[in-house]
């Protein structure tokens, strides 16, 4: 007689995103994976086909080529949160402050590194693999900018606490990063050379491509629920089943929507806009560079150059959202904060309109660990990044699929060292808590 108490996670919603990703509205479009139909079976289930989930394929394969994977993605692969990252996979601390790196924090530091490396060595033997383009993934190394005194202070800053830790960086003053961006309202960069930078809705769908079988990627088949079964679990899409032994739950925030973490997770949103293609005669410079602001939660700046001209992306405005779901008006409000910003980098360029508009979604904990580990028997979750998702979400899958096949490495030593979410608040104050906390920092970073 059967002991068995079933288990059912339901999904309270899906994903919904708000605006057109400029990143995918470059590309052709997608020729899409199949949709899950009728009843099928896998090894392993990856629910969601975004940084984690198909970097947990990826891993997966690797350790065992012989282990089927579904991975199951609720949209078209890139047009997710993935397509609206900035396209950073950064190898160090994203926050250009010396608090990340006072006191006793040397050996966080350098934990944090080794996350962000091994992110950067999945991505590279990937696209080494696949002969990518430097349009699609540019080991080129970023800059940190300011546009105040107090950023300089934070980039000098900064660069001392990279001398301790043995890491290469090069100091530019005001006409040096001007000579590079071709705008002279950046006071100081700071250039640190191991981060890559992608078209990061092209890169998904090339991580997406490469997988070969038993690995199978699924588009448009949202994962609506799944339940245990006396061998293992069940998970249901909108057009079928798929028996499995194992899930890796890689659907970031929306681990909540299935019930997990719960008032654990803050649901924030970023935004960005991308100007028209403009005539690269315009603006002086070099034709590609990223940046990211001296202060936390200032302004991320790409250039990026194309067959028809060169366009601009603008990063800033963080908003809070518990149901997941950007208005339309919080949208237009980021938009008008992003043309502010571009005409006072760009003042040349102002005749310049931004063609697209789109927000993305991130999940925060309180603590800022990852929300991650085995949550049920036989199912692992790798969500909460936490932000500078390209990086800690390619880590997080890597590290899920290494956790759930028994590997060690020293990246799940690492993750295995994390304690777990801590709790928010009740709401309203986590709302409250939440929005203030955003604004102020926003305030904070000023110009930058």
């Amino acid at each position: 007689m059967s002991t068995h108490s079933k288990k059912v996670f339901v999904a309270s919603r899906l994903p919904k995103n708000t605006g057109t990703s400029g990143w995918v509205a470059m590309l052709p479009p997608r020729i899409e994976g199949p949709r899950l139909e009728g009843s099928q079976t896998a090894d392993v289930v990856v629910i969601g086909g975004g940084f984690a989930g198909l970097s947990a394929a990826r891993r997966i394969s690797q350790l065992d080529p012989n282990i089927s994977v579904a991975v199951l993605e609720a949209g078209v692969i890139g047009e997710g949160a993935a397509g609206r990252n900035s396209g950073f996979i950064i190898d160090l601390p994203h926050e250009v402050s010396s608090d990340d790196y006072g006191g006793d924090s040397a050996s966080k530091s350098k934990q944090a590194i080794a996350i962000s490396r091994s992110a950067i060595a999945l991505a590279s033997a990937i696209a080494a693999e696949e002969g990518w383009s430097r349009e699609i993934f540019d080991p080129c190394g970023r800059y940190s900018v300011a546009i105040s005194k107090e950023g300089d202070e934070h980039l000098a800053s900064y660069a001392g606490q990279l001398d301790k830790l043995g890491e290469d960086h090069r100091l530019l003053d005001a006409q040096e990063i001007a000579a590079v961006t071709g705008t002279r309202c950046y006071t100081s960069a700071l250039f640190t050379p191991g981060t890559v930078i992608v078209q990061p809705a092209a890169y998904i769908r090339g991580v997406a491509d490469c997988l070969r079988p038993p690995i199978t990627v699924y588009e448009r088949t949202p994962a609506v629920s799944f339940e245990s079964t006396e061998q293992g679990w069940r998970v249901k899409t909108s057009h079928g089943s798929i028996s499995t032994d194992r899930i890796i739950l890689a659907n970031n925030g929306h681990a909540e929507s299935f019930g997990f973490f719960k008032g654990r997770l803050l649901h924030i949103f970023t935004y960005a806009s991308m100007t028209q293609a403009f005539d690269p005669g315009r603006l002086s410079g070099e034709r590609k560079w990223a940046a990211t602001p001296a202060l936390p939660m200032g302004t991320t700046v790409r250039r990026v150059p194309g067959r028809r001209g060169d366009r601009i992306l603008i990063r800033s405005r963080y908003t809070y959202h518990a149901r997941q779901v950007v208005s339309d008006a919080s949208l237009k409000r980021a938009g008008a904060q992003h043309d502010r910003k571009f005409k006072a980098r760009f003042p040349g360029l102002h005749d310049v309109g931004m063609e697209y508009r789109w927000a993305g979604a991130m999940a925060v904990t309180w603590n800022s660990v990852p929300a991650f580990g085995e949550i049920e028997r036989g199912v692992f979750a790798a969500c909460g990044c936490n932000g500078v998702g390209a990086t800690k979400a390619t880590a997080s899958g890597i590290a899920a699929a290494e956790l759930m096949l028994g590997h060690g490495s020293e990246l799940t030593e690492i993750y295995r060292s994390f304690e777990a979410p801590k709790a928010l608040p009740p709401q309203p104050f986590t709302a409250i808590g939440a929005k203030v906390n955003l604004a102020f920092r926003e305030w904070n970073a000023g110009g930058e």
